[in-house]
Order: C-alpha cells, then sequence, then structure tokens
C-alpha cells in the first residue's frame, strides 16, 4: 500500500436473505489498491470461502494459504483453479456474524500486470487462515464476486469494499 494512502469505501451491502454470493460489479478504475471486508457466517457445514474477478471461471486462478486453530497448523495450495479459495473450508456456522474475511487487491486496475491479493479470514471459534492468491490476467479488475461452495451466507451478513487512493 502506498505511504498516506485512505480508505474510501465503494460500496457496502447487508444480506437480507441467506444467499450462496455476492458481487460487487461496476468498479471504478480510479484507486490504487482495493480492500475487501467481510463479515458472515454460513447456514450449514464447512465450505470454502471463494472469490473470482471479472466473471472469470477460467483455470487462472492460484493460491496458497497457512491455517492455525489454536492446535494444530496446516498448509494448502491451489493452482490452475477457477476461483481463489480464500480459507481451508471452516467458515462459523451460526446465527451471529463471527468470521471476519479481508482481502488487500494490489493494482487492480493496472492493465499490464497479473492481479495479486493478499488476506485472512478469522474464525474467532474455529481457525485463522492467511493466504496470497494470483488472478493470471492482466484486465482490470471491474467486478468481485464472493461465494461460500456448498452452503450459503446467513442474512445480515455484510460485504464492503474499499478503495485505497495515493495521497
Amino acid at each position: 500500500m502506498p505511504a498516506g494512502s485512505t480508505y474510501t469505501p465503494i460500496a457496502t451491502t447487508t444480506l437480507g436473505s441467506a444467499a450462496a454470493s455476492y458481487t460487487f460489479s461496476s468498479i471504478p478504475s480510479t484507486y490504487t489498491d482495493l480492500v475487501l471486508v467481510c463479515n458472515t457466517a454460513i447456514t450449514t457445514g464447512s465450505s470454502y470461502y471463494l472469490t473470482q474477478f471479472k466473471s472469470d471461471t477460467g483455470s487462472k486462478y492460484s493460491a496458497t494459504r497457512i491455517i492455525g486453530n489454536g492446535t494444530a497448523a496446516s498448509s494448502g495450495r491451489d493452482t490452475s483453479a477457477t476461483q481463489i479459495y480464500t480459507s481451508s473450508g471452516a467458515p462459523i456456522t451460526t446465527t451471529s456474524l463471527e468470521n471476519i474475511m479481508t482481502m488487500n487487491i494490489m493494482n487492480y486496475a493496472n492493465t499490464t500486470t497479473y492481479k495479486t491479493a493478499i488476506g485472512r479470514d478469522n474464525g474467532a471459534s474455529v481457525e485463522t487462515d492467511a493466504y496470497v492468491g494470483l488472478w493470471r490476467s492482466t484486465s482490470a479488475i471491474n467486478a468481485i464476486k464472493i461465494s461460500i461452495g456448498s452452503s450459503t451466507f446467513i442474512a445480515g451478513s455484510t460485504f464492503t469494499l474499499y478503495g485505497i487512493a495515493s495521497a
């Protein structure tokens, strides 16, 4: 992040009912970087949090993550995936919003480099994941889809996207 950066809210939503995904569309290209913050819980079971850029479902995504739950640690890697896996598969199933996922997306509007992301998924009573992700495309990111695999986000889950502009 550039020195003197400021966060500017671009969009936020709170789900009125359970949903399998949420998409930010028409993201302006006027910022240097993006920060995505999701405060969620899921309806059933465990499932990966998944992120796609610009509705691209091609096998252009990679991710590496480390996971800790207070007792054990592990790691995982995905290559040639159709989305970035941003957690290990144990988001919180509860009626309270205890799972917070943050993703920093660097140089999202640049059209000469691949896009990189770094973030954390914090499930206070389950585990914490840290990850890095890559989208092998030089296209500017103008849409971000967050989904939950085989479950749904509960009503009340919030999704906020910030732009970072160099001061």
